[in-house]
């Protein structure tokens, strides 16, 4: 049988939860949205004390978890200079340079929210040494965030109510055009929507669990930790995240990768292979991929945390990870297509 993901309602619910900030550790309006979301089809949700989702949908024996995080990379202030401008550092893995030129939005304690751009200390090219155009972007050294408000300094700053430990977030610039998805985040707002299909499409009877399965939003999963707390009971987890593509990678934007390994482990070779079958089952059109030296998905630490269990990851295609990235509608429905032949096989 093959199971078809309805586009519509797929890209209505990214774009709603990419419009939700969700820096890591900056999850709680993102889980409120979610947490109303799954209730409202009728499932049970359990919030974990330092956030994440836990959904029960059903099914009996032998029980899957499957993931997919809804935190994303960011930035925290870091300090306010005294021109009114503002140092930040990196939560996750950002690199400086996706960030230039990048709108954000500063997230006050209060709850005001305050916009702003990524800029370089010295911007303007016109004004500008050749040597300090040539130099790499650096949040330590020439790259800051320039508020949109009418500041000149420290004082100025904080007189908003901006202060140390702010959350600052990438505006997403998600766009939809000729299938192909762009947006900042798509690492792993897209995954989480396509739990949310799966749930939708339980609830209407379309697919019947062929075993327990829970759902787990994780939202510490660009840090190491989203993985490392998982029901008792679980024996298999699967995490559904980007594939990343890059000059040896079989990874296309028009498909679903199974990863067989990535820079800590290699995947359950059973659990792989019982995937690779299920994509066949279902039609879709998958390769197999390996992802190093810098990838992990949240099924691996939960090994770390001494679980015993299989552990497996798909995902679709993604260019430019952790950057402006962007992948296909393809690829979006071939993971669809697998992952709902898996969990009613």
């Amino acid at each position: 049988m093959s199971y078809e993901l309805n586009e519509k309602r797929f890209l209505d619910e990214l774009e709603k939860e990419l419009a939700i900030d969700s820096v890591t550790g900056q999850y709680h309006e993102l889980q409120d949205y979610l947490v109303k979301e799954i209730e409202d089809l009728g499932f049970k949700t359990t919030t974990l004390h330092k956030g994440g989702i836990i959904a029960d949908i059903g099914g009996e024996g032998n029980p899957l978890l499957i993931t997919a995080h809804g935190d994303t990379i960011g930035m925290m202030v870091r300090h306010i200079n005294d021109d009114g401008t503002i140092k930040v550092c990196k939560v996750g893995g950002l690199y400086a340079y996706h960030t230039e030129r990048e709108n954000v939005r500063v997230h006050t304690r209060s709850g005001k929210v305050f916009t702003g751009c990524v800029q370089r200390k010295n911007a303007s090219v016109h004004v500008t040494e050749n040597e300090l155009n040539e130099e790499v972007a650096n949040f330590d050294t020439n790259s800051f965030v320039v508020l949109d408000e009418d500041v000149s300094s420290a004082d100025d700053v904080r007189k908003l109510g901006i202060d140390i430990g702010d959350y600052v977030a990438i505006e997403p610039r998600f766009t939809y055009s000729n299938g192909y998805i762009k947006s900042h985040y798509i690492d792993d707002k897209a995954l989480v929507a396509v739990l949310m299909e799966l749930l939708a499409d339980v609830k209407e009877g379309k697919i019947t669990l062929n075993r327990k399965v829970y759902l787990y939003i994780s939202f510490y999963e660009e840090i190491g930790h989203g993985g490392s707390f998982i029901p008792d009971d679980v024996k298999d987890f699967l995490a559904i995240d980007i594939a990343c593509i890059g000059p040896e990678q079989t990874s296309s934007e028009h498909k679903v990768s199974v990863f067989c390994k990535d820079s800590r482990f290699p995947y359950n070779l059973d659990m792989t292979r019982e995937l690779e079958e299920a994509g066949k089952k279902a039609g879709a059109d998958y390769v197999p991929d390996i992802f190093t030296p810098h990838y992990g998905t949240d099924a691996d630490p939960a090994l770390v945390a001494g679980y015993d269990i299989r552990h497996a990851a798909i995902g679709p295609g993604t260019r430019a990870s952790h950057g402006y990235e962007r992948t296909h509608i393809d690829g979006i429905k071939n993971t669809y297509k697998l992952l709902a032949q898996y969990v009613s096989e």
